[in-house]
């Protein structure tokens, strides 16, 4: 049932369908984008130690293993953003048994599904670097900062399935603090490691582990506070098929998809720059992910705060707060996806050198790459909060679609056709050009298809609401 606008607010969830849409909208994204953007530090802090301390060489062996934490990540938001969707939908319905069980359930899913993923990814480690692009020269630093990222990766998943739910309870300061715990503590041991003990890789992998120990013990420490809103209980972690586990693994099969995509797209990447342009293209693909990582966990940490807004309102049925909602967020994400594009056209050479020495041959190609690859950024905002849209209101399949728009049906045909299609029409581009082309090209084209969904499902939305005062006025006429 919808709360009654005109009562006072009985708890902090309460208010997600009372308070004014933009107060709510700073309220739980500020605190999550700065989470975000901590959480994302632990990529760009390791790469930047790991690139004054091993050098280049240290830099592309790790961005050689990000498709493998990738696929860690797709089993964590298989469970995490699905059961997330459903807790904020059931939390808007006043259904909070079954949100506690939902709860329950993630938990035990949470840790499960990445700690069989990683011991069968580590049982075939070689080969698998090898298929992701991995030279003969990278294997054993790319080898030995897989084995003990992989070997974390169920607590690391599990904690930032957890953070999920402090936001989602209403509580998203407790979510960032988590998330600040962890990157604090890996930006002390990369120095420690790295610098200090000469561990170089393996340092940066180890530091990496620790941290998000410390953030899962956080989020796991709060849900089994007796005073917690929702706890973790022992009843609730028997699995529910019927009502729980499957329907929220239907909703997390978008963002899950969504990633082994990512995956998919990162091994094509990886081998396309390793063909045409070697080891050190791979590296300045890392400095670039650092890069965007930075812009795109700020866009995504506004996503994941708006998003139990936007699950919590289409439960109570308040149909014209979610597309409030919706805007609003857009608007934000656009002038910084805006933002990242300026410092991508005009600053390139500065991000480049916050991870080399200005002398490395890596700083003219990152130039040039970070050019072509963030042609497109002003657009991206919208595509993302129109899969936010679709994934918070429950519509998994417009949010699977969406996302596969990008990744499947228009980057990797890209990444394959654009290396050799486009040096021939275009003789000023390389090969390499090419494969960095692709994403622009991409976006664009996901962003008319977005515009296309989320115009059809405003029309909605408006005929919800006109019907739902129809029927208001019927029975006040009554």
């Amino acid at each position: 049932m919808a709360p009654r606008p005109g009562n006072a607010p009985r708890d902090s969830t309460d208010q997600m369908g009372t308070d004014r849409p933009l107060r709510l909208l700073v309220r739980f994204s500020l605190p999550c984008v700065i989470g975000m953007v901590v959480n994302s530090l632990y990529n760009i802090v390791d790469r930047m130690f790991v690139g004054h301390g091993a050098g280049e060489q240290g830099i592309a062996a790790i961005t050689v293993s990000f498709p493998l934490m990738m696929v860690m990540v797709s089993f964590s938001t298989l469970v995490g953003i699905g059961s997330n969707t459903l807790f904020s939908i059931k939390m808007g319905e006043g259904r909070k048994e079954l949100a506690e069980r939902i709860l329950g359930n993630a938990f035990v899913l949470l840790f499960a599904f990445p700690a069989a993923a990683a011991v069968a990814a580590i049982w075939c480690l070689d080969p698998l670097l090898r298929l992701m692009g991995c030279s003969e020269a990278l294997l054993p630093p790319a080898r030995t900062y897989a084995v003990v990222v992989l070997g974390g990766a169920a607590l690391s998943t599990t904690g930032h399935g957890l953070s999920h739910f402090l936001r989602s309870d209403g509580h998203p300061v407790g979510s960032m603090v988590a998330m600040l715990i962890g990157a604090l503590v890996n930006t002390a041991l990369d120095a420690l490691f790295i610098l200090v003990f000469g561990w170089g890789v393996a340092g940066a992998a180890w530091a990496t582990v620790i941290a998000q120990g410390c953030s899962f013990l956080w989020c796991f420490l709060y849900f089994l506070r007796p005073a917690a809103h929702i706890r973790i209980r022992r009843s609730c972690l028997a699995l529910d098929w019927r009502r729980v586990v499957g329907p929220f693994l239907v909703l997390g099969i978008t963002p899950f998809a969504m990633n082994m995509c990512n995956s998919l797209l990162n091994v094509i990447l990886n081998r396309g720059l390793q063909r045409y342009g070697g080891d050190n293209a791979l590296a300045v693909m890392g400095i670039l992910a650092s890069f965007m990582g930075i812009v795109f966990m700020t866009a995504m940490g506004i996503g994941q705060g708006v998003a139990p807004l936007m699950g919590y309102n289409y439960g109570a049925r308040l149909y014209g707060r979610v597309l409030s909602f919706f805007r609003q967020a857009t608007w934000v994400v656009t002038g910084l996806m805006v933002a990242g594009w300026c410092v991508g056209q005009f600053a390139p050479d500065a991000v480049m050198r916050m991870f080399v020495d200005a002398s490395s041959p890596l700083v003219p190609m990152g130039d040039r790459a970070l050019r072509m690859f963030t042609l497109a950024f002003p657009v991206i905002g919208f595509c993302m909060m129109s899969g936010m849209l679709f994934q918070s209101i429950g519509k998994a399949w417009h949010a699977f679609f969406l996302s596969l728009a990008r990744q499947l049906v228009f980057f990797i045909p890209f990444l394959l056709v654009c290396p050799r299609v486009l040096p021939v029409l275009f003789g000023s581009l390389s090969p390499l050009d090419s494969v960095y082309l692709a994403a622009p090209m991409s976006d664009v084209l996901t962003f008319l298809v977005s515009v296309a969904f989320v115009r059809h499902e405003a029309r909605i939305f408006r005929r919800l609401e006109a019907e739902a005062a129809i029927a208001a006025g019927a029975g006040g006429a009554a």
